[in-house]
């Protein structure tokens, strides 16, 4: 079976660190679309207003693989494909550095501060850790080979040039690599540690909380209580799985949410501006893995401390 053709080589360069959005005009075989404008309208519309499209148009923002503008009157091909660079709203910067822990001719491994995204999504484009990156390091290809949650630090690990990411996603679907977490989150005297959990956890698409519902666990999460002050313990946590919010879902169903959740147990109104002084105590401590392209052993530490446990 024939594979997909790749498409072509977007004709814009990076913007701010971010790529252009590429369009692949689809089918039309009732016709609905005799010109460009039309799909274009139909497509867009809704989201930016119609003067907007046809401002764009008329401006030239949208280019065909050779790099020239699009004009709206053009006649509608499908499977031709569209570049465009959306209008970035302004975002409030974090006011950390990402830090930089590894970088060879195919990895860099970031260590991300707290709030800052991975990749552009949603509101958070330009203030990620790819966008940031590859300002910083002039490496226009970089992108991640997983994702860690915009409220967590510490470890991501990126690829320097995009053929090589499929390589090291493998590693995180075939669970070859070990991570591990730390965090801060309630003692309770009556648990024994260490213990492991296991449940199925259920993500739906626009809900920001995962939860928890009965059938066959798709989740696994060992914690460690690696000491207690007063009401509060610092735990090592070690996913065997990789379910959004996994480790945040199952220390709450221990009872223990992490400290400055604002998601579990209960969902909080997002504030009109960062609390950057009350960070998720959630820490991507340790990766460790073989290299897939140079067979290298690796393990990498986040140089970053949760400030809920001073001292460490």
């Amino acid at each position: 079976m024939r594979g997909r053709a790749k498409p072509p080589a977007a004709p814009l360069p990076q913007r701010s660190g971010v790529d252009p959005v590429r369009v692949r005009l689809p089918p039309d075989p009732a016709g609905a679309w005799p010109t460009v404008r039309d799909h274009l309208l139909d497509r867009f519309a809704g989201a930016i207003g119609a003067g907007t499209v046809d401002t764009m148009l008329a401006e030239g923002r949208f280019v065909g693989a050779d790099g020239d503008g699009v004009r709206a009157d053009e006649p509608y091909a499908a499977g031709r494909h569209l570049w465009f660079h959306r209008d970035f709203a302004p975002e409030e910067p974090v006011p950390f550095p990402v830090g930089v822990v590894y970088r060879d001719e195919h990895l860099v491994i970031a260590d991300k501060p707290h709030f800052l995204a991975t990749t552009p999504r949603g509101r958070h484009v330009t203030e990620t850790v790819v966008a940031r990156l590859r300002r910083e390091l002039d490496l226009p290809e970089l992108q991640p080979a997983h994702r860690l949650d915009r409220l967590t630090a510490g470890l991501v690990l990126c690829v320097v040039r995009a053929g090589d990411r499929g390589a090291y996603q493998t590693l995180f679907r075939d669970r070859l690599v070990r991570k591990e977490y730390e965090a801060v989150a309630p003692y309770d005297p009556a648990l024994m540690f260490p213990r492991t959990v296991r449940s199925r956890i259920v993500k739906e698409r626009g809900v920001i909380a995962a939860r928890e519902e009965p059938g066959d666990p798709n989740s696994e999460s060992r914690a460690e209580l690696l000491e207690h002050r007063g009401a509060f313990g610092r735990y090592r946590l070690l996913p065997a799985t990789g379910r959004t919010h996994q480790l945040r879902v199952h220390m709450n169903a221990l009872g223990l949410p992490l400290v400055n959740d604002p998601v579990y147990p209960v969902v909080q109104p997002e504030p009109e501006h960062e609390d950057y002084g009350d960070p998720l105590q959630l820490l991507a401590r340790v990766l460790e893995f073989t290299d897939p392209v140079t067979g290298e052993p690796h393990r990498f530490e986040s140089g970053l401390r949760l400030s809920a446990w001073p001292g460490r």
